[in-house]
């Protein structure tokens, strides 16, 4: 489990083809590898990925094809939001985040307002019913709450430190996000609709 709060920007820096799949080396930029090990997960733009292999200013996880067919921002070199798994002690800044992307986004505006921006994504219509105004939505691996939400496409405003402190000031309209819905509107669901649930 994470929080959605980015620890640190590291970035991808080549990807070495495997039988199946890649393996990808990442520069942890300034996240304490100190107390990672082989085994443990990091949130790679929100997708949970386990490290195979570390040295102390990089380290590599392995990935899927199933992985790479349903995300973005890991196929290629880059910058990327990581994020250590949670423990049980760690405060809980951002929301409950699985770190298993439910869908790939389309970014219809970033607008700058004074110094922070607007941003409106258009989310895959299956995901509608998931958001709400000012609920929690992961975007990319970083926690955010919605302001308003109209059919699938739904708007966030971003703070200085947030873009910042992420990958998000990259963002441009046509640009495409990793998206986790809220864990608790998934299992309300479920509860609510057990034989339409999946």
């Amino acid at each position: 489990m994470f929080s959605g709060i980015v620890e640190a920007v590291g970035r991808i820096t080549h990807l070495t083809p495997r039988e199946v799949g890649f393996r990808l080396s990442v520069a942890p930029g300034n996240l304490d590898l100190s107390d990672v090990g082989i085994g443990d997960s990091i949130a790679h733009n929100g997708v949970c990925l386990t490290v195979v292999e570390k040295t102390p200013d990089h380290f590599c996880v392995d990935v899927s094809p199933e992985t790479l067919s349903c995300t973005v921002g890991l196929a290629e070199p880059g910058p990327v939001n990581l994020e250590r798994a949670l423990r049980l002690a760690d405060r809980l800044g951002g929301h409950l985040v699985s770190g298993h992307v439910d869908g790939v986004g389309n970014v219809v505006r970033f607008d700058p307002i004074g110094d922070n921006r607007l941003l409106e994504i258009q989310a895959p219509a299956e995901l509608a019913k998931y958001i709400a105004r000012k609920g929690s939505i992961t975007v990319d691996g970083v926690s955010l709450t919605t302001n308003s939400v109209e059919d699938s496409t739904f708007t966030i405003n971003l703070i200085p430190h947030t873009l910042e402190a992420t990958t998000l000031h990259r963002l441009h309209p046509g640009a495409k996000v990793n998206l986790e819905v809220d864990l608790i509107a998934r299992y309300v669901e479920r509860m609510l609709n057990p034989e339409e649930s999946n």
